[in-house]
């Protein structure tokens, strides 16, 4: 029987996650900070595919909450074979408006958690010489990113990271990958503070579509997964024009979606 251990797994592209790895007939272990939300969720799972749920509510960027976490994840006991790091969020504004105490936040959860739990979970699979880790990372990672400065700068990290880390063991057995969305319906754009209605429809993919496409990615042993065409040619060109131009860009896109 396979374990999957979610992070972020209450909502949105996390949640997306649980339900198609569950009807893989993955058990889970789903993590996230709200209790009530991941009780709906597992009820909803074991009904439905009847697989086995654990639940380990977490605040990733709380010290001890993330080294429950590890341990769950490194416990040799209860091998894990596949790590999914979800969880994070974003800040919208000019960074010197910011309180820095969230921008700490945003670092803590979308660098320091994924570095944290990778390793953990690297432990046992490269001694098994077995398993796989999906890393969740953005479009916004491949440029600069004025408005969201911080946010961007810590996908930058993880797609940098996931992709070096997938060399290191890809020839151990373990298979490590990044998924890269860009816009999805979920409530990340509302907790950010960005304005989406400038965002035309077409921009916008469901969690299931961006899962499934990461899914078929996994399968095939891809290193990179970047869900939907046009988010494929917005990262391609962004890796080919000049900083500048992708920095400017993304600033002028920015300024008019922040509220702040």
């Amino acid at each position: 029987m396979t374990t999957s251990v979610v992070t972020g797994a209450s909502a949105g592209i996390g949640a997306a996650f649980a339900r198609a790895l569950a009807a893989r007939g993955d058990d889970l272990v789903l993590v996230a900070r709200s209790r009530a939300r991941l009780d709906d969720l597992a009820a909803a799972l074991i009904r439905d595919h009847g697989v086995g749920v654990e639940v380990l509510p977490a605040d990733l960027t709380d010290a001890a909450d993330l080294a429950r976490v590890e341990a769950r994840v490194g416990d040799r006991a209860r091998p894990v074979d596949l790590l999914v790091n979800n969880a994070g969020f974003g800040t919208a504004g000019s960074f010197d408006a910011l309180p820095v105490e969230r921008e700490d936040e945003e670092v803590r959860l979308n660098v320091l958690a994924v570095v944290r739990l990778t390793h953990a979970a690297l432990d046992g699979m490269t001694t098994r010489g077995d398993g796989a880790i999906v890393n969740v990372s953005s479009v916004a990672g491949y440029q600069p990113n004025p408005g969201m400065a911080t946010y961007g700068a810590t996908k930058a990290f993880v797609s940098s990271f996931t992709q070096a880390v997938h060399e290191e063991v890809r020839s151990r057995g373990v298979h490590v990958m990044l998924v890269c969305p860009g816009f999805t319906r979920t409530d990340f754009q509302e907790r950010a503070g960005v304005d989406q209605s400038d965002v035309p429809g077409f921009a916008w993919m469901e969690p299931d579509r961006v899962v499934a496409d990461a899914l078929r990615a996994l399968d095939a042993r891809r290193a990179v997964c970047v869900p939907g065409a046009l988010n494929r040619v917005a990262a391609v060109m962004s890796d080919v024009a000049p900083a500048g131009v992708t920095r400017r860009v993304a600033g002028l896109v920015l300024r008019r979606s922040a509220r702040h």
